[in-house]
């Protein structure tokens, strides 16, 4: 029996393997990330990427996200695939091994009044497939790239699940503003609307401007009903990110104030921080698991080889059981290639075409994440420029509805004149906060699809 074992694994050990070599495929996109009048200058050899704790400083925010990654379904359902993902690998990993059993049985027969006893005890193995051509070899590393692929996937998950916390956490922020500001300039155009109905009866101010003040106040109560709905839908989604309702203590006080609670991500000029990427990562894994499918289904060309071995003892007494002439041993090794027709060559062809298909999902995982971390970079270059304009404008257009405003009262102006300026700081205001929720939005786009979270 111990030559058998000593013959056993020296096949093993001279097992070659099918699998093709893998060699990373070249980025298909340029070297460096893109510059010119869009970008911001980025200083060369700075770390790209922060880690979300870094990206949030706000404390409500920190909090809800905490909760988030403890409580958010969708994560939950990640982890879970890659418990599962692991499972599987253990699985396929245990077929490289025999697997040892071990049986015990007796019987007892009578027989025209002569008892006849016979007991056994075994242990061995049985259809061990001998890897001579690494087809079990090459289905484990398909197996194991599977689970890192799986675990690549979860990570991704989790950063998306963040960004998308603090996105939905601005975006209700810059609700609440919009909402207040439609509440405020109801107010003011009320009071507007009060005013020149009181001239209109003393009889000097016409029907007209009774009219047109009134399109104010309804247009601001339009946007108050809509946006009231849309801070209930917005609170909707922070507590299905949370997992869990979220109090009112934890709210934003403001988008004006969260700006300074979401810090800037540095992305460096390097375009080799995208293969870092977890989703091109994952990529790169299923490749790997389908170049190693191209391994097994090549090596299902050749024989397969199985042994089937046992060593025990067996006796017609069982006190004499483990005696030494109650002992045997046995192997059956057996071997089979098919001769004709059977799906093996099919396999190898579906093998590399899936492997193929990997490639270029691989490939494009690279340009889409290049895409998107360009967009977001052109974003970033521009967008301080844009909400300092903002906010001059609305400095500007307060001024100007101000001294409209006196000039109608003066007599010198129409109303027409002041109800336009007053629409136009209006629209100012909303343009400002969505200016704002776009830079917050700009640098939580930035974290996400940096996908570096040290």
């Amino acid at each position: 029996m111990t030559r058998v074992l000593i013959g056993i694994s020296a096949l093993m050990l001279a097992g070659c393997s099918m699998t093709p070599a893998y060699e990373r495929p070249a980025a298909p996109v340029p070297a460096t990330l893109p510059q010119g009048e869009a970008y911001a200058p980025r200083p060369a050899g700075a770390q790209a990427g922060l880690a979300w704790t870094q990206l949030v400083q706000d404390a409500r925010l920190r909090t809800i996200i905490d909760r988030a990654l403890a409580n958010n379904r969708d994560l939950r359902a990640a982890i879970a695939n890659v418990q599962s993902a692991r499972a599987q690998y253990r699985v396929q990993r245990a077929a490289r091994l025999p697997t040892i059993t071990a049986d015990a049985g007796a019987s007892i027969n009578h027989r025209n009044d002569a008892r006849l006893d016979n007991y056994s005890a075994d242990i061995g193995f049985s259809a061990f497939e001998i890897d001579l051509f690494g087809r079990v070899r090459s289905l484990t590393q398909a197996a194991l790239e599977s689970y890192l692929a799986t675990e690549e996937g979860a990570r991704a998950t989790r950063i998306a699940m963040i960004a998308e916390t603090a996105s939905a956490y601005a975006t209700l922020a810059a609700d609440q503003d919009l909402l207040a500001l439609a509440r405020q300039t109801q107010a003011s155009a009320q009071r507007t609307l009060d005013l020149t109905r009181t001239l209109n009866a003393a009889g000097l101010a016409g029907k007209l401007d009774v009219h047109q003040a009134e399109t104010i106040v309804e247009q601001a109560a339009s946007d108050v009903a809509a946006t009231v709905t849309q801070v209930a839908q917005d609170r909707n989604a922070l507590d299905l990110l949370a997992g869990a309702p979220v109090e009112d203590a934890l709210l934003p006080q403001s988008l004006d104030s969260l700006i300074s609670g979401i810090a800037r991500v540095p992305a460096g000029l390097s375009s080799d921080i995208l293969l870092q990427r977890p989703d091109v990562l994952q990529a790169e894994h299923q490749l790997k698991a389908a170049n190693a499918d191209v391994g097994a289904a090549r090596a299902a060309m050749f024989p397969t080889i199985s042994l089937t071995s046992a060593i025990g003892v067996a006796s017609t007494a069982l006190s004499s059981l483990f005696g030494s002439d109650a002992f045997g041993w046995s192997a059956s090794p057996s071997a089979s290639l098919p001769i004709f027709g059977g799906p093996n060559r099919g396999n190898l062809d579906y093998s590399k075409a899936q492997r193929d298909l990997y490639l270029a999902q691989y490939e494009k995982a690279i340009q889409t994440a290049f895409q998107e971390v360009a967009d977001g970079l052109a974003r970033a270059g521009t967008i301080d420029a844009q909400q300092v304009a903002q906010r001059r404008l609305v400095i500007a257009s307060s001024r100007a509805y101000d001294l409209a405003e006196q000039r109608y009262r003066a007599g010198i102006d129409t109303f027409l004149t002041a109800l336009n300026s007053q629409r136009s700081l209006y629209n100012a205001q909303q343009s400002a906060i969505a200016t704002d929720l776009a830079l917050v939005n700009n640098r939580v786009l930035l974290y996400r699809v940096i996908g570096a979270d040290q």
